[in-house]
């Protein structure tokens, strides 16, 4: 047991991408002989507070909005960012902050970079195959960049620790996987004796183009699909409206708003439709779950495509990009979930070669890593 009562403080989240991989973090430190006060540090969204209260660590909100191009909301991102900033400092320096753990995205930076300020150390965590601004900015000054995807090393400065750690994931998925290689005695991501499963994720906000164009095109593959189990999460907004398309088109799903119980869940899945965030392909991986990859068109530095494009070269995923699609894209998706739902033996190749890229060690790693930096801390305040 350590000495002195370290304080390890998480910054950002705002979504499950970006909280997640803390919350499995701090989940094994919590498990852990440091002995560790934990507190999470966010932006207030009930999802983050939901998550964090129900892990038993403490939360903090902290004032911060991201970057916007439109000059009143400039106005307010500088407000709300320098005030988070001070506000970050004050906590850290009255709390005894012994080490901050940047979660990634603009919820992180403030008080990441009060935490640089005040030479207190800190690490990055960075889920996406290019790095976000925050990563990009703070990366120099901290002790490791632990890094979902070895891409990332070509676009920070020279000189920045990057750590191959992989995407933590939660104890539960691994937890899951093992009962269910117990129970089954086949490799995970082998199908068994059961109904086959698609599963459609959008992140925890949902995803609009997913809610609306992939009960049509579930609809389209027919044949394909038969006897299929068909789950779909679509955020809070699009519950409703989704559900009621599938109805229409008289395909049996069942629609939610969000899956608190996912790794239960992508444990037993066969077949995915997914965004392309950094966790949720890091989740992918470790359940060894085939996807078909739509990444979101918007997205900042267009990164979900970076990321989906280094699965899709290794054979473990494929891509439909709605801004490349000629026609409609539920006529898109169809054609390629009919010729992956057909396939056994290529959904079977794809799970191993997603068995290749998969960290589920990344916790473990991230957090041994935590303590080593508390452990030499100690030992020259000796």
């Amino acid at each position: 047991m350590f000495n002195e009562p370290w304080h390890i403080v998480f910054a950002g989240g705002g979504t499950a991408g970006h909280l997640f991989p803390g919350l499995a973090v701090a989940e094994l430190l919590a498990r852990s002989e440091i002995g560790a006060r934990i507190t999470f540090v966010g932006t207030g969204k009930s999802f983050e507070r939901h998550h964090v209260s129900a892990a038993g660590h403490e939360y903090l909100v902290l004032p911060s909005r991201p970057f916007s191009r439109r000059v009143r909301e400039a106005l307010m991102f500088l407000a709300d960012n320098v005030s988070g900033y001070y506000a970050a400092k004050r906590f850290l320096v009255s709390s005894s902050a012994s080490l901050v753990v940047g979660l990634g995205g603009y919820a992180s930076a403030a008080t990441t970079r009060a935490a640089k300020t005040l030479g207190i150390p800190y690490i990055l965590l960075e889920q996406n195959a290019f790095p976000g601004k925050a990563t990009r900015w703070l990366a120099p000054g901290a002790k490791a960049v632990c890094a979902g995807f070895g891409e990332v090393r070509t676009h920070l400065a020279p000189g920045s620790r990057v750590r191959l750690t992989g995407t933590p994931v939660r104890r539960d998925f691994r937890q899951h996987l093992a009962a269910q290689a117990r129970s089954t005695g086949t490799d995970v991501g082998r199908i068994v004796d059961r109904r086959p499963r698609l599963l459609v994720l959008g992140g925890s906000g949902g995803a609009r183009a997913l809610n609306e164009q992939i009960p049509a095109a579930i609809y389209k593959a027919g044949p394909a699909l038969a006897g299929w189990e068909v789950l779909h999460q679509t955020g809070e907004r699009d519950a409703a409206a989704t559900a009621a398309r599938y109805e229409k088109l008289d395909v049996p799903a069942r629609v939610v708003p969000f899956f608190d119980d996912l790794p239960r869940w992508l444990a037993g899945t066969d077949l995915a439709i997914s965004r392309a965030g950094g966790s949720t392909l890091a989740e992918l991986a470790v359940c060894r779950v085939p996807a078909i990859l739509l990444p979101y068109p918007r997205a900042t530095d267009d990164h979900q495509r970076r990321n989906a494009d280094v699965l899709v070269a290794a054979g473990a995923a494929r891509l439909v990009d709605e801004r490349e699609v000629v026609g409609r894209l539920d006529n898109a998706v169809a054609a390629v979930l009919g010729d992956l739902a057909g396939n056994l033996a290529v959904r079977r190749q794809m799970a191993y070669r997603l068995s290749r890229l998969a960290r589920p060690d990344a916790a473990r790693q991230v957090g041994g890593l935590i303590a080593d930096l508390l452990a030499r801390r100690q030992t020259t305040a000796a």
